[in-house]
């Protein structure tokens, strides 16, 4: 008898360290994203009161720096995971970056006019790209974000920071400057967070075994054979 029973081989996509990694980097930029805004525009004041307690944009402030020196930690181990990692499906995706083939036969694939292309890694090249992209968005923000943290903080952290990076913000032309692109950048996140959500529930649903469920479980389920004869 012939019967439709598939068997799959599981695979491990994503490490536990790059799984928490990643939703630590996802929380601190939601919550970076809000109290960046909050810092720009106060949308909330508390109560008037003649006792000196109600420091609600001080603390915004302290918790907005201390995620953001989260954030720059967690990237930094990511970036040490990506290249050190002995998971390699992160390294090997690269490859396909800069193949043509693959770029056109992926995007064919988004636009449902053709299958998805084999790829070595675990991410296609227009993810690769994305994610690329993101991590220097990251970068400028994590720079110009220590710049506006020295330039109130000056003593302690503050000093040392002041040294390292005193001539990038001179480079920049100034605090007024770096401020702008802080803002810029934090609107270029904001923009490819929907992408990316977008572009994992898609590759979740036309391809079950893709990265949704993989980034919180680890594992990659691959049919390898689609039935069996008793």
């Amino acid at each position: 008898m012939t019967t439709k029973d598939k068997v799959f081989m599981r695979t491990m996509t994503f490490s536990p360290l790059v799984r928490l990694f990643h939703w630590i980097r996802a929380f601190s930029i939601f919550f970076l994203i809000f109290s960046g805004f909050y810092l720009a525009y106060p949308f909330l004041t508390p109560e008037v009161s003649a006792t000196p307690i109600n420091f609600l944009y001080a603390s915004f402030r302290s918790f907005h720096i201390m995620v953001g020196f989260l954030l720059i930690c967690v990237s930094f181990f990511r970036l040490y995971l990506f290249f050190v990692s002995s998971n390699k499906n992160e390294r090997i995706s690269a490859a396909d970056l800069f193949n043509v083939k693959i770029w056109i036969g992926q995007i064919k694939n988004y636009l449902f006019l053709d299958k998805h292309p084999h790829i070595k890694g675990v991410y296609n090249p227009i993810q690769f790209f994305a994610y690329f992209t993101l991590a220097i968005l990251v970068l400028i923000i994590s720079l110009t974000g220590v710049i506006l943290y020295y330039n109130v903080y000056h003593d302690g952290l503050g000093s040392i920071l002041s040294v390292m990076f005193k001539w990038l913000e001179v480079a920049l032309g100034g605090l007024a400057n770096v401020r702008v692109i802080h803002h810029i950048t934090t609107w270029a996140i904001v923009l490819f967070i929907p992408v990316h959500i977008y572009m994992v529930v898609w590759n979740a649903i036309k391809h079950p075994d893709g990265g949704a469920d993989s980034i919180v479980g680890g594992f990659r389920y691959q049919e390898i054979k689609a039935k069996t004869n008793k």
